[in-house]
């Protein structure tokens, strides 16, 4: 391989193994190269005196002190959501009537959907964010603005537009049949552009009616490679209203395996009033479920259970779900994670290493998207996404960093301290 496309840095270095355990060098060397696709991966990894030795004359850019790390996964967000952020209501049903669907319908503007992609996309750069599952809204404009923005930063991102034709106010309600047909338009469009995927993205299941809900199924069929994004058992209220909807099926998540939309690269947010056949349902489908952890906690919704989850080798990850989520920061949404760990479980708890919640937020969650391999460990031959943080951004972050004995003790001073100041730098490949 020729020199002239390599890259190397000189640093604290963590990736992962494929099991999600960590590889850590105190003073490691990453070394990359651009494809005959324009993509640059890994080509190799680890301590700085043996790969070094095996790329000698190539150009090191030395950052001492520094950890490069994978770039964070978010596996699930809605980026027409910025602006509702913060919004006070009394649970999810009333937030979406009294907030998100009134900023969702001003994404049938082509412009106001491109200002908000703009920034959507800076924001995930400078909190480390590489790649996304993304909603848009039902509006065509909204995903085609996202996707042009992704494509012209050159990101791995998925996305798509959203569907809901029923139970939906004036404004973001849309119509069953051109929906499916925009639908497929967008796949063609988007999907397998550069490093774009499209997700078939059903609201949940209240917003689509049983016909909206067979065509996104047939679509699915029809494009096996695209993702399936939608939410399930999310709220006590929302549970319940599926229930009357829905009474011969068996729970909220066989409704949607009814329809046909359970399959690998199937990801449902949230997953929190699961029971054990649900969490056996999903294992069995290769279905993720995508953990919200900010937005669980801000909306009152409930605790994901990971035990559980972790017994039935349920694929999941973790997720900012901004705007419900309050914060794009990885580090925000690892911290919520270990509180739902502590506070949501049994009575003694479950304190999650800061490895596995970083695992959860990089290669597993990459893994649970269907990526394995592709992004999220900086392993040879991955995409070569990630960041360059800062122990010393900010005077508490410096004092507590010094005095980590361990990796673990390290990426838990990053967790609990750590925001968007600690992302010096976001390289995506």
């Amino acid at each position: 391989m020729s020199t002239t496309s390599m890259q190397a840095w000189r640093a604290q270095l963590l990736r992962f193994d494929d099991e999600g355990r960590p590889l850590y060098d105190s003073d490691g060397l990453l070394v990359t190269a651009e494809g005959t696709d324009g993509v640059r991966r890994v080509v190799d990894a680890g301590e700085y005196g043996a790969v070094a030795a095996r790329h000698a004359g190539l150009a090191v850019e030395h950052l001492p002190g520094r950890l490069i790390a994978p770039g964070f996964v978010d596996m699930h967000v809605h980026y027409p959501q910025l602006d509702v952020i913060g919004s006070p209501a009394d649970g999810l049903l009333p937030w979406l009537e009294n907030y998100t669907f009134p900023a969702e319908a001003r994404f049938a503007d082509p412009a106001h959907a491109a200002e908000v992609a703009r920034f959507f996309f800076d924001e995930l750069a400078r909190h480390g964010v590489t790649t996304a599952l993304a909603f848009a809204t039902s509006h065509p404009a909204s995903a085609e603005a996202f996707f042009t923005e992704a494509d012209r930063r050159r990101l791995r991102m998925m996305g798509g537009k959203v569907l809901q034709d029923r139970h939906s106010p004036d404004g973001v309600r849309d119509q069953t049949e051109q929906s499916l047909l925009d639908t497929e338009a967008l796949i063609k469009r988007w999907h397998g552009k550069g490093r774009l995927g499209y997700a078939i993205t059903p609201r949940f299941a209240p917003s689509c009616s049983d016909a909206q809900m067979h065509g996104a199924a047939e679509l699915a069929r029809r494009h096996p490679t695209t993702w399936i994004q939608s939410h399930v058992a999310e709220n006590k209220d929302e549970v319940r209203w599926v229930r009357e909807l829905y009474p011969a099926s068996r729970s909220y998540l066989d409704v949607y395996r009814q329809f046909g939309l359970l399959r690998p690269r199937a990801v449902y947010a949230h997953c929190i009033h699961l029971d054990e056949a649900d969490r056996r349902l999903m294992h069995e489908t290769g279905t993720a479920a995508a953990v919200s952890p900010t937005s669980n906690l801000f909306l009152g919704s409930g605790f994901f259970d990971y035990v559980n989850a972790e017994r039935h080798a349920m694929l999941h990850g973790l997720a900012s779900d901004v705007g419900g989520g309050t914060s794009f920061s990885p580090f925000h949404t690892m911290l919520a994670a270990y509180y739902v760990g502590r506070e949501g479980q049994s009575k003694s708890g479950l304190s999650l290493a800061p490895s596995k919640l970083w695992w959860q937020h990089t290669g597993g969650a990459a893994r649970a998207l269907g990526l394995a391999g592709v992004i999220g460990t900086l392993q040879g031959g991955t995409e070569a996404d990630f960041v360059v943080l800062n122990p010393q951004a900010t005077p508490l972050l410096a004092r507590k960093s010094a005095q980590a004995g361990n990796l673990e003790e390290l990426l838990f001073a990053f967790i609990v301290l750590g925001d968007d100041r600690l992302v010096e730098r976001t390289v995506t490949a």
